[in-house]
């Protein structure tokens, strides 16, 4: 049970880690360069600033509007 709890955690911030880079790129090779590397963008991103100031909730809620 653990482990199926981990991977729905690890798919669900690899999606949102597509969607942040979507919204800021809106470039297909930067979509799948961050797919294999998603960890790595997420940090990068949270280091940067890219989700400060609120954007962490707009970036997705932008998607459903």
């Amino acid at each position: 049970m653990k482990r199926r709890d981990s991977s729905i955690l690890y798919l669900v911030l690899g999606i949102y880690t597509l969607m942040i880079n979507w919204h800021y790129n809106h470039n297909i090779i930067y979509l799948l360069l961050s797919y294999i590397f998603w960890p790595l963008y997420l940090i990068y991103e949270l280091l940067t600033g890219g989700l400060s100031h609120g954007m962490w909730k707009e970036i997705p809620l932008s998607y459903f509007k």
